[in-house]
């Protein structure tokens, strides 16, 4: 008899759970595929994501375009507040362009957890090349209900 186990989030550590979720949540995010956008580490709360800037992604100022640089944060934003296995959406998000991002430019996303407290959580991004920091995002979310990963107490994830 071959019987597959299902992986429940009540049996995994928090930095494992964190990992899941982010795989769960990966196979649906399209946008920040065709982007080139990469996952290089998430933890519960925290999501670091990488862009590099492709010429499609340049304006008429030969610089890169916020909104790129604002979808690279939000995704970074996104994958840490869905890393605690509720699922959640942007409420809000505030960026504030330091200086510019440039053609070829490998941008670094790091987004941490500042408050989580009921169905609201409020977040950090900072986008850098290099040592150098680009743009800030302070993103607020709200949970819609629902796991990216079944629990033992509700059985399925739910959409």
């Amino acid at each position: 008899m071959n019987v597959k186990a299902t992986l429940l989030a009540d049996d995994l550590a928090p930095d494992d759970l964190a990992r899941a979720c982010a795989e769960a949540m990966w196979k649906e995010d399209t946008a920040s595929q065709a982007l080139g956008i990469e996952i290089l580490r998430i933890k519960p709360g925290e999501a670091t994501m990488a862009m590099t800037i492709q010429p499609e992604m340049v304006n008429g100022h030969g610089i890169a375009h916020g909104g790129f640089i604002f979808t690279l944060a939000d995704s970074a934003f996104a994958f840490a507040c869905n890393s605690r296995n509720e699922r959640a959406v942007a409420a809000q998000g505030n960026i504030c362009f330091i200086r510019p991002g440039k053609l070829g430019d490998r941008l670094i996303a790091t987004a941490r957890e500042i408050s989580r407290t009921g169905r609201s959580g409020i977040y950090d991004v900072r986008v850098s090349v290099d040592d150098s920091t680009i743009a800030e995002l302070r993103g607020h979310c709200r949970t819609v209900g629902g796991t990216w990963i079944p629990s033992a107490d509700i059985g399925a994830p739910s959409r």
